[in-house]
């Protein structure tokens, strides 16, 4: 009976549930979740986590939502669009009474792995009463064991590139039950190069079915994107300014040799704070971690980049979340959706390539109406074009100067861990090339000019002795070069060869090239390693000097010659099948393997052969009975010599005896007689002695 009584109630909860949603209204205003037509386990979920007042996105694109309307929204950094997107998500499955055999039935698509990781964990939250399955789908981990749970999932947050991989690789992987279709920051997206990607998988999808797309920003390619009339959504439309207000934005004017300086300073000044610092590239954000961790800031520093593994990113990410006061350098790859929590200060050392980018870096600050600070660095050259981009985004940007008394020099701290520490040398070396790169491949070139860049002083302030060689790959042929191509297209076409016959006999010599080369043993491949520490060749290859050629310690005279006709190589006899496989056989080539000799080596380290063990034994043991023999004799003479010097002591020692009693008998027969005695000085001179000589013949 109270099965029947919880599917009775069920039943009316969906009904009710259908019957409020077709006659909501999508443009009421709400201000709480508990106003709208969500169902009791959302409400339930929304409640223990703590959410209970809606944001302006959420009262405007929730309601339009589950009315069944395809969304664009587009809203400020940090004002709740995950939980817009996620509630019409579960509240479109619960409706529909899904359950897991009915296969897939939402889909959500974000740019990076850590704003997929934290759209799943906020749909844990949220959703916690209910019992549809969800599965996180990223980079990063091992396919097979993604395929086999894939199946069973009603929700899949994933980014495209893993998604798109399943679709080709997972046999048994559906879609054709899809109801929702939700893009995260779509405009990323597609400036992440994933257009054709994202294309291919809608085209995979069902073509009924719901799709919301959300961004702080929105171009003309993610309007195209949905390929159906959206209802556009963009809340701070018509307000002053397009970031948070509670937000204190700022720039500065530096040089770029001082980038690192002010940074350092800075951090060494507001240790009590929680930073987020962008760079341009990884190999930035690498070095400026290693180095500024060995000159101990004071404070926690943590990085963050795409070169990472996935464990480590998830590991750095949940950290600074839950630090209170650090420094993450990292590249645009947080720049997107993370939020981390009590962000005071974004510092962007490298300029952002474009006005949205500004708006999302910015955008981890400030988030929920909580104030933020937020610092660019500027070159001179770039100060007009940047501000005359932000100006038009409606940015509000103000001048600040540092005082120059306040600002901490690293440079001769960097040349000596340089110098020290060639790994950081090598990084210095890439992090500067990589800059210069990412300035060359700007699009905007009124405000990024890589000509401009002091690179003697910047490489220097890096660290660097000398300034690493850079070459910039041309995007378009000379002129004589398109013509010669046009010339041989001409000849192609008079003669009835086309291009595409070319591109196929090319494709075909390719893959019997492929076919033909031999197939690598693991061991093979250990052995043809190429040493990968500082010392290759593409470490050497980064920095050039003047007088390579005249220091260098070994050099190779000669790399190949040719021998002289006496030296003929032997033609290879012709072997049987038999004698093939003789050869090719362990036993037979132990069999004929050279036996192992005994090496020595004197203590110079010099070697030189000894010969046989045997031979060595025996000549050992002669040389010692030779010594023995000697040593005998000796020892012969030895005991005879004692024997004698015994022999003669006693003697002696008889002769004392006799000389003893002798003088005994003498002092008896004068001991009545009187002696005078006369006590005088040891002479030292000649006059003494004569006194002496005259006392003496006195006494008399």
């Amino acid at each position: 009976m109270s099965a029947r009584k919880n599917r009775n109630r069920l039943q009316n909860e969906f009904d009710e549930l259908e019957i409020k949603c077709q006659n909501l209204s999508p443009y009421s205003n709400f201000e709480y979740f508990n106003e709208l037509p969500l169902s009791s386990l959302t409400q339930e979920g929304l409640q223990e986590s703590n959410y209970i007042q809606m944001t302006e996105i959420q009262r405007k694109a929730i309601p339009l939502a589950l009315h069944g309307k395809d969304v664009l929204g587009a809203a400020k950094t940090g004002s709740g669009k995950t939980l817009a997107l996620l509630i019409p998500l579960i509240e479109k499955l619960f409706r529909e009474k899904w359950s897991q055999l009915d296969g897939l039935g939402a889909l959500v698509i974000a740019p990076t792995r850590e704003l997929a990781v934290q759209i799943f964990e906020v749909l844990r939250k949220i959703g916690r009463k209910h019992t549809l399955s969800a599965g996180l789908v990223i980079g990063g981990k091992k396919l097979e064991v993604e395929q086999e749970r894939i199946n069973r999932m009603n929700i899949l947050i994933c980014t495209p590139g893993r998604l798109l991989q399943h679709m080709d690789q997972t046999a048994s992987f559906n879609c054709d039950n899809l109801q929702i279709l939700i893009l995260d920051e779509a405009d990323r997206i597609l400036d992440m190069g994933f257009e054709k990607t994202v294309n291919a998988i809608i085209d995979n999808l069902p073509k009924e079915r719901q799709t919301l797309l959300f961004s702080a920003t929105q171009t003309n390619s993610v309007k195209d994107l949905a390929r159906l009339s959206l209802t556009y959504v963009f809340v701070h439309e018509q307000s002053e300014h397009s970031t948070p207000p509670n937000l204190s934005q700022y720039y500065l004017l530096c040089k770029l040799p001082e980038k690192l300086d002010i940074l350092f300073s800075f951090i060494k000044s507001h240790l009590k704070t929680k930073g987020l610092v962008f760079f341009s590239s990884c190999k930035q954000v690498r070095f400026v971690y290693e180095t500024f961790c060995k000159m101990q800031p004071g404070v926690t520093l943590m990085h963050l980049h795409g070169k990472q593994k996935q464990h480590k990113r998830l590991e750095i990410f949940n950290k600074f979340s839950s630090i209170k006061y650090a420094y993450l350098f990292a590249t645009d790859i947080a720049s997107r959706g993370l939020d981390f929590p009590a962000v005071d200060w974004v510092i962007q050392v490298d300029a952002p390539e474009n006005a949205d980018t500004y708006i999302h870096r910015v955008g981890r600050t400030a988030r929920y109406e909580a104030p933020g600070n937020a610092l660019l660095y500027l070159l001179p050259n770039e100060e007009q074009g940047m501000l005359g981009v932000l100006e038009k985004k409606k940015v509000p940007i103000e001048k600040i100067k540092v005082k120059p008394s306040k600002i901490t020099s690293v440079q001769k701290q960097l040349q000596l861990l340089c110098f020290k520490d060639p790994e950081i040398k090598y990084l210095s070396q890439k992090a500067f090339i990589s800059y210069m790169r990412s300035v060359y491949l700007q699009s905007d070139k009124s405000i990024f000019n890589v000509n401009e860049l002091p690179a003697e002083e910047f490489s220097s302030s890096l660290g660097l002795s000398g300034t690493p060689k850079i070459k910039f790959a041309k995007k378009s042929g000379s002129k004589n070069d398109i013509r010669e191509k046009s010339k041989e297209r001409n000849e192609r076409s008079e003669i009835g060869i086309s291009d595409d016959d070319i591109n196929s006999v090319d494709n075909q010599i390719k893959v019997d090239e492929k076919k033909s080369k031999p197939k690598k043993t693991k061991l093979e491949k250990m052995f043809q390693r190429k040493n990968m520490s500082v010392f290759t060749d593409h470490y050497k290859k980064l920095v050039e000097y003047e007088s390579d050629k005249e220091d260098e310690f070994i050099t190779l005279k000669r790399v190949n010659h040719e021998l002289p006709e006496e030296f003929e190589q032997k033609k290879p006899e012709s072997l049987s099948k038999r004698k093939l496989l003789m050869a090719k056989s362990k036993k037979h080539s132990i069999a004929n393997a050279p036996r192992g000799e005994k090496l020595l080596f004197d203590e110079d380290g010099n070697f030189h052969a000894a010969g046989p063990v045997l031979d060595q034994k025996k000549k050992f043991l002669d040389k010692e009975l030779k010594v023995m023999e000697e040593e005998d004799v000796k020892d012969k003479i030895i005991a005879k010599e004692k024997q004698l010097e015994d022999s003669e002591e006693e003697i002696a020692f008889k002769n004392k005896r006799h000389k003893i009693l002798e003088d005994s008998e003498e002092e008896t027969t004068f001991k009545n007689k009187r002696h005078k005695i006369l006590e005088v000085e040891e002479p030292m001179t000649l006059e003494d002695q004569e006194e002496l000589a005259l006392k003496l013949l006195e006494g008399r």
